[in-house]
């Protein structure tokens, strides 16, 4: 029997048209306050490091390389790695022989508008903070001197430091100096959310402007008051009530380096950017969704315990809930092929 024609009923046509007009709706445009989360187009530099094609080009050879670590075998990029954000996709951070280190990678995008640097705030500045997993002896394990020395002997890193930093030695200085002139160059700034503060009102759907809307409203959800324009951090550190303070012997973070009452087993706010790629999420990795960070905020943490005074019950709806993930979503810039550099030969 041949399949008999589908009449559409009233109801039927009702339901298209609803759906046709929910996919037309337009978003609606960015007031003039919200253009404050657009950011700088200049990423920040110090005065003794503006980037140059050639410190540029000298710090990419230099994270990718893994030569630069005890065994030779582990970069910088093993751990920030563009495959995964600039992070590594595991719960925490693998070191030195594989060792399960107590923390989470965190991604090194926008990094260079950052004023403050690793989960407990510890280094001032990105060229602080380069050196800082190859002076680890859980991480890198690095033996700076015998570093120094075979980079002063490699023809070729050599004549990129004389391109790069002439008349400068070949040292923890300049090392950190080109590290941190490539980490300024990760930036992430071209995601739907900045298209459509930009102008381009179709960058976003009207659910993702519903959802920023409601990360910046101080009666809802609120994320805001931590994750700040323009780049989702506030530089602050906070406890949000992670299951793991909890226990015996937690992570005290930014109290092990200011020690005060606030700061116990509080960690740097990390920026939004790219952060659909950054999965699991936290300092500890014990969300692996989107939607576990969202949940966790709504039930106000899971332990009281030295508990930041932001951090309460939300009361949010299952539709809020959805909506700020659809906008946390809509912060990823699109990836595009990365080169990567070739290295010196030994």
């Amino acid at each position: 029997m041949l399949p008999q024609p589908l009449h559409a009923t009233p109801l039927m046509l009702a339901g298209a048209l609803a759906a046709a007009a929910a996919v037309a709706e337009p978003a609606p445009r960015p007031t003039p306050a919200e253009l404050a989360w657009l950011l700088p187009q200049e990423v920040p530099s110090p005065a003794d490091n503006r980037p140059t094609t050639a410190r540029v080009e000298l710090g990419k050879m230099l994270f990718f390389d893994p030569r630069l670590s005890a065994d030779g075998n582990l970069s910088c990029a093993g751990c920030h790695n563009p495959m995964f954000g600039w992070s590594d996709g595991l719960r925490t951070a693998r070191g030195a022989k594989s060792k399960v280190l107590g923390r989470a990678t965190p991604t090194i995008i926008n990094s260079g508008y950052n004023t403050i640097y690793m989960w407990d705030g510890r280094k001032r500045s990105l060229e602080e903070q380069a050196m800082g997993p190859m002076t680890s002896p859980d991480e890198m394990a690095t033996d700076l001197k015998s570093l120094f020395a075979w980079l002063e002997r490699n023809p070729g890193y050599r004549a990129a430091f004389g391109r790069a930093y002439p008349g400068e030695r070949i040292d923890e200085k300049s090392v950190s100096k080109a590290l941190a002139a490539f980490e300024r160059t990760i930036v992430s700034a071209d995601s739907p959310f900045d298209r459509w503060l930009r102008g381009e009102t179709n960058a976003m759907t009207p659910r993702q402007v519903r959802g920023f809307r409601l990360f910046t409203n101080r009666d809802k959800a609120n994320c805001a008051a931590c994750h700040e324009a323009p780049n989702f951090t506030d530089n602050g550190f906070h406890n949000v009530g992670l299951k793991s303070h909890a226990r015996a012997q937690p992570d005290t973070g930014r109290f092990a380096i200011k020690p005060v009452a606030a700061m116990r087993g509080a960690f740097k706010t990390p920026t939004l950017r790219d952060i659909a790629l950054t999965a699991p999420y936290f300092h500890d990795g014990s969300a692996e969704t989107l939607m576990d960070v969202v949940e966790l905020y709504d039930r106000g943490g899971d332990t009281a315990r030295e508990r930041s005074p932001h951090i309460k019950p939300l009361g949010l709806t299952g539709r809020e809930k959805e909506e700020l993930v659809e906008f946390m979503r809509a912060l990823t810039t699109s990836a595009a092929p990365y080169p990567l550099p070739v290295l010196p030969p030994n």
